[in-house]
């Protein structure tokens, strides 16, 4: 008897399980796939618009010297950088998880004890190590991202 109980108490488990975990997929399904997608599509898209606005009235506004922009087509936006940095002092938006990058091309060395230079062929902190490894720089790209930290650390 008593084992003819423990079955039916595994079987009430087991099906409790598979509920909740089907009740779990359903909600998550309806509420954030489904739901979600709709809304924030539409908030994205308005939100970038708005950006690239902004962008072209600042550029028709003012007549200085070329300053990079998220829109460019600049080498941060290529290999991801701004995913996780921002350079304000070029105006580039980015994440913040990692630092600002306007002053690492005169900053780095400081901090992590060799040039940039190198420091972009091998890094010493263990974030970007294994950002570096994963997507490396060429040389032109290399050349590219010192340039442009260059005229970030200038401004």
């Amino acid at each position: 008897m008593q084992k003819k109980e423990g079955e039916q108490l595994q079987k009430a488990t087991i099906s409790f399980v598979i509920s909740a975990l089907i009740g779990f997929g359903l909600g998550y399904l309806v509420f954030d796939v489904i739901m979600g997608d709709s809304g924030s599509g539409q908030q994205t898209e308005q939100a970038d618009n708005s950006q690239k606005s902004e962008a072209k009235e600042e550029s028709t506004d003012t007549k200085e010297a070329k300053t990079v922009s998220v829109d460019d087509d600049n080498i941060l936006n290529k290999k991801g950088c701004l995913g996780c940095h921002a350079v304000e002092s070029l105006e580039l938006q980015g994440g913040a998880v990692g630092p600002d990058l306007s002053k690492a091309f005169v900053n780095v060395e400081g901090k992590h004890g060799k040039p940039i230079e190198e420091f972009l062929k091998q890094p010493t902190s263990a974030v970007m190590s294994g950002v570096i490894s994963k997507n490396p720089l060429t040389d032109d790209e290399r050349k590219q991202v010192l340039e442009l930290l260059k005229e970030a650390s200038e401004k």
